[in-house]
């Protein structure tokens, strides 16, 4: 198994990534605890029902950007990308709570020859992250710089 190289990549491909997974009351202790997030929104559920709108605390939006990251890698990335270049755009436009199933789609925004690299390519990325209601909860834009098909590869 493998991700995509460079010239795999067109503009407007889309992707509906295979992997699901509901999201627990331990990930978001865990991830909050790992990070030093001692923010009672995703810690503490008495005070989220009383201060928080939705009454219920908050998974941490951090680690749902990192399980949408993680989510694109075996149709994309897997084995084939040199690394992130940076990322343009993140954001949470819904709530994530204990017991949602996170799902994760991707966009090829564009792409373009390496300036610097004849092996790699530059290919920006949109993921999106969407619960069991289809409500989308995460967007972000991404740059990677993807490795070009090997000359063996190529050939064939």
């Amino acid at each position: 198994m493998r991700g995509l190289y460079f010239e795999e990549f067109d503009d407007g491909m889309e992707i509906k990534h295979a992997f699901t997974r509901t999201v627990t009351e331990m990930d978001n202790v865990l991830f909050t605890s790992l990070t030093m997030n001692v923010a009672p929104i995703h810690l503490d559920e008495e005070y989220s029902r009383k201060n928080l709108p939705q009454g219920q605390r908050l998974f941490n939006s951090l680690y749902i950007a990192a399980l949408v990251g993680g989510m694109i890698v075996p149709e994309l990335t897997f084995q084939t990308t040199i690394g992130n270049l940076g990322y343009e755009k993140m954001t949470f436009p819904a709530p994530v709570f204990h017991g949602d199933t996170i799902r994760a789609e991707s966009t090829i925004l564009k792409k373009r020859e390496s300036k610097s690299r004849t092996d790699a390519g530059i290919v920006w990325f949109e993921h999106r992250g969407y619960n069991q209601r289809d409500e989308l909860i995460h967007l972000c834009h991404r740059t990677g710089m993807m490795m070009k098909k090997p000359a063996e590869d190529a050939a064939g």
